[in-house]
């Protein structure tokens, strides 16, 4: 009896039982005997993961595989979970096309900072450093193509954000609002230092902060809490 091995291979086989399908993994040889080609299994793999698996039949394959730390240099990691959760969730309601339907580096950079204040409460300078190339904190200027944006920048965004104000407030009011609707009004202040404001007066203070001029602000929004606009 005279044989003739041959290359080992990752076979998968399947069958159905009660409906259900199962999946088995052999890892086999061919090979002649007295000139008829045969099969034999060498090993059962069907309890290895499926990742394993394939790297056992790469190898047979005559792959070659190193180690991701031969090939990879980590040399920078944004965390992109969170920004994604925020700006995932903005572009579901809505937002972007509320502020404006078309667009733009404007848009742009106020929906940078709406996500930026709720992931991370700051100044805008803070803010513009959050989304530097050099300081970056997250992945917030890459997914908005915002990179490199100076504070200048972001105050003229919110210029261009108040130029559309009572738009944006007619549509939160159509969509949320309707006839004999209960609306729900809140008013706050807070303290300003120095005396050019042309918003703030000389008032009480709920900060404490006596001979300080006061900025009144209010929230009206619907039954549900959704806010409608700012007053």
């Amino acid at each position: 009896m005279k044989r003739q091995g041959g290359a080992a291979h990752v076979a998968r086989t399947t069958r159905t039982y009660k409906g259900k399908t199962y999946e088995t993994y052999l890892l086999r040889q061919n090979y002649r005997e007295e000139g008829k080609v045969k099969h034999r299994t060498l090993a059962n793999l069907s309890h290895l993961p499926l990742p394993i698996i394939e790297l056992i039949r790469g190898a047979l394959r005559g792959e070659q595989f190193v180690h991701a730390d031969e090939v990879f240099e980590i040399r920078r990691s944004r965390p992109h979970g969170h920004v994604a959760a925020v700006l995932g969730t903005l572009r579901e309601l809505g937002l972007e096309r509320l502020l404006d339907r078309r667009q733009s580096r404007s848009r742009a950079l106020a929906v940078a900072m709406i996500v930026a204040r709720v992931l991370d409460p700051k100044s805008k300078l803070a803010t513009a450093r959050s989304l530097h190339p050099e300081t970056l904190h997250h992945t917030l200027a890459e997914c908005l193509g915002v990179e490199a944006a100076d504070t200048d920048e972001l105050y003229a965004a919110m210029d261009w954000l108040l130029t559309r104000q009572d738009k944006i407030e007619q549509t939160l009011v159509k969509r949320h609002l309707g006839e004999r609707t209960l609306v729900l009004y809140d008013l706050s202040s807070t303290y300003f230092e120095g005396r050019t404001c042309p918003l703030a007066r000389i008032g009480y203070s709920r900060d404490g902060k006596k001979n300080k001029l006061q900025v009144v602000f209010g929230l009206l929004t619907n039954a549900e809490g959704c806010p409608v606009g700012p007053s």
